[in-house]
């Protein structure tokens, strides 16, 4: 079974990218447990806690990532550069349980899985 990596890249609000990803993350844990997700760039904003979509009239997907030990998912990962960019701390409170790794840590994580997407 190929072992399959989703990246986030994008901020969650502005662009479907991040829904997208999320509905083909719970979609493809149907078909294997050799999932990895990655927050990286903007996309580490996806998974802070206390956003307010319904200020920008936005669906709340983002507190569907708590789901994601539900689906067997359990492996997530959080870029420690990308925070520092955004003046996020590493011990922030995320919505989902994720460990944070500097950009090499990373970079060996993602070579452990065959297909990547990103969102």
């Amino acid at each position: 079974m190929k072992r399959v990596a989703f990246l986030f890249t994008s901020a969650p609000h502005g662009s479907s990218a991040g829904r997208e990803g999320l509905d083909a993350l719970l979609a493809t844990s149907a078909l294997t447990e050799e999932i990895g997700v990655f927050f990286l760039s903007d996309g580490v904003t996806q998974v802070l806690p206390a956003q307010s979509p319904e200020k920008i009239l936005a669906r709340d997907y983002i507190s569907t990532f708590k789901i994601l030990p539900l689906y067997d998912i359990d492996q997530c990962w959080i870029c420690a550069q990308s925070l520092r960019e955004r003046g996020i701390p590493a011990e922030q409170n995320f919505v989902i349980k994720a460990e944070v790794l500097e950009p090499e840590a990373l970079r060996t994580r993602l070579d452990e899985f065959d297909v990547l997407f990103t969102f």
